[in-house]
């Protein structure tokens, strides 16, 4: 890639990050009101429900991306300055192993370690961190990226279902809402990815419409038993 250069796969953090909140506030949301409209609730618990479940969905979250993601941050750190100690220890045996990993890649063993030589003397532990480790500015780890983009797109996503419930009556407006939110949702993040838009749609209609389906069924289960 040239300097400027950009491709869709460097979206894919924010992206999976941001798709992901969008798509479990939508769904989460729309099924926690569809199962409490099914059981017979009054208009007020469905919306007390649904808020509950906005605020504390977007901090868990937030709070679910950030500890994990930080927990890969911490082991890309971890693997980098154990790199860069077996660099201190034995820069040579480094770059036989640089080398060695271009050889691989279908290199000829003068130009594997011609190249290894020279991307040792320009920055050793970069050429190991990328080459050998696998870790590159596009697929590090970001916690707080990660945490803001999944809290904030849950909670625009988790306000499409609550919207609706505020201005209409009937799971059947809620659950339709959210499965047009959901494949326009998935068509824009294949869209912005790169991938096949019907593909991502038919996935997500699947998997959205079974969760609400199975959550409208508890609903009315629980709500028929406690009635």
């Amino acid at each position: 890639m040239t300097p400027g250069e950009t491709h869709k796969i460097s979206r894919s953090g924010w992206l999976r990050a941001a798709v992901l909140g969008a798509n479990d506030g939508i769904v989460s949301t729309a099924s926690l009101l569809t199962g409490v409209a099914a059981a017979n609730s009054s208009t007020h618990s469905i919306l007390l429900a649904g808020v509950a479940g906005l605020v504390a969905g977007a901090m868990s979250m937030a709070t679910g991306e950030y500890v994990s993601v930080s927990s890969q941050s911490d082991t890309e750190r971890a693997a980098i300055a154990e790199e860069q100690a077996e660099l201190e220890n034995d820069y040579l045996a480094e770059t036989h192993e640089l080398a060695a990993i271009y050889v691989h890649r279908g290199l000829s063993k003068e130009l594997a370690h011609e190249v290894a030589s020279a991307l040792m003397q320009h920055d050793a532990l970069d050429a190991h961190t990328r080459d050998e480790l696998g870790i590159s500015n596009t697929s590090s780890a970001r916690p707080l990226q990660a945490a803001l983009f999944s809290a904030g797109s849950f909670t625009v996503g988790a306000l499409i279902p609550l919207i609706v419930a505020l201005t209409t009556s009937g799971i059947a407006s809620i659950v339709i809402a959210a499965l047009l939110a959901l494949v326009l949702l998935g068509a824009v993040a294949a869209i912005t990815g790169g991938a096949p838009v019907m593909r991502s749609i038919i996935r997500v209609s699947f998997w959205s419409s079974l969760a609400m389906g199975l959550s409208g069924i508890t609903g009315a289960l629980f709500g028929h038993y406690a009635g």
